[in-house]
């Protein structure tokens, strides 16, 4: 059996909770049940087995430089578009829109509330996988 050595993805964050909330937005994975608002360490759990966490721990200074590493998000119902609007009105930045003129090449980069980048993929449906 394989079991998957990454246990968590680590964000830095000034406000754990508040990046954590919107992450769950993205993902679907639920906080942790113990984890409340003004913890230092916030853990989202995304309910499949061999699947990492997404863990929020508060540190004392903001972003400051390009990401070195970001998810990509394929989102699993609608469109990208659809999901890029959502994530905006949720707080997200918009970086940087790579989608091609022919609307379905391409992606958006997006930042959360805290700065940290993702990249918004078209979705399962629209790429035939669901």
């Amino acid at each position: 059996m394989f079991i998957n050595p990454v246990r968590h993805i680590t964000f830095d964050a000034l406000d754990p909770y508040r990046v954590a909330e919107f992450w769950a937005a993205v993902t679907g994975f639920t906080m942790h049940p113990d984890d409340v608002e003004g913890d230092d360490e916030v853990l989202l759990e995304p309910g499949q087995p061999g699947v990492p966490g997404l863990l929020f721990i508060r540190v004392p200074d903001g972003k400051s430089g390009k990401n070195r590493v970001h998810l990509d998000i394929q989102p699993p119902t609608g469109t990208r578009d659809e999901t890029v609007e959502r994530l905006i009105g949720l707080g997200a930045k918009l970086v940087d829109d790579r989608r091609a003129a022919d609307g379905v090449a391409g992606w958006v980069v997006l930042a959360d509330p805290e700065g940290n980048e993702l990249c918004i993929e078209r979705s399962a449906g629209e790429r035939g996988l669901a």
